[in-house]
């Protein structure tokens, strides 16, 4: 990990070890809410792993505080600023390709604004998030396929898409240049109990 990686995985490390104190959970009660590992909240906890978005999705919902709480820099103001270049890269390529977290709300209804860009043949594969959550999509630069639970679409630059995040997904690029696009997430009643049910299969 390079050290601004690190340094998130520290911070998010340090967030979760005291969230999970302060509900008294062990490692292991986190590890069973959140459908992961032991060795991953260990790894987590210590800063030692640079979790998946899914992997950090499973723990914020375990823990009741949204993705944003998780990753951001705390702020007292009910006015956040987040400057150029200060949202928490969450998931890299190595050919360039990166999924930012630029700014989010705080539980219980929780929204995201990403910043994506996809290099050349970058594909980013999502698991179904938590029942009611929507996202929403603006190809910025060049061309993107979203597939949604089997459904692909092409989207060229100022194509927008809305789309259920509760199922299966994906973003990718096929074509030769860079693209990017801005994307938000809703995910109702985080920590609040209150979550629409599943969809039936």
């Amino acid at each position: 990990m390079d050290q601004t990686t690190l340094a998130l995985a520290q911070a998010i490390g340090l967030r979760v070890r005291q969230k999970r104190q302060s509900r008294r959970w062990t490692l292991g009660q986190l590890a069973d809410a959140a459908g992961i590992s032991r060795r991953m909240v260990v790894n987590v906890e210590q800063g030692a792993a640079n979790p998946s978005v899914g992997t950090l999705l499973r723990i914020s919902d375990a823990l009741g505080i949204g993705l944003p709480v998780l990753v951001e820099a705390p702020q007292v103001d009910s006015v956040k600023v987040i400057r150029h270049g200060d949202g928490s890269t969450l998931w890299s390529s190595e050919t360039g390709g990166r999924g930012v977290l630029v700014a989010g709300t705080e539980p219980p209804d929780v929204v995201e604004l990403w910043d994506w860009t996809l290099a050349p043949a970058d594909h980013y594969v999502s698991d179904a998030h938590t029942a009611g959550t929507k996202e929403l999509l603006q190809v910025q630069r060049g061309a993107i396929t979203v597939d949604v639970a089997g459904q692909s679409v092409v989207l060229d630059a100022g194509d927008a898409v809305t789309f259920p995040g509760d199922v299966a997904h994906s973003y990718a690029n096929p074509g030769r240049q860079p693209a990017r696009f801005s994307m938000a997430v809703f995910e109702p009643g985080v920590g609040s109990g209150l979550r629409p049910e599943a969809p039936s299969a």
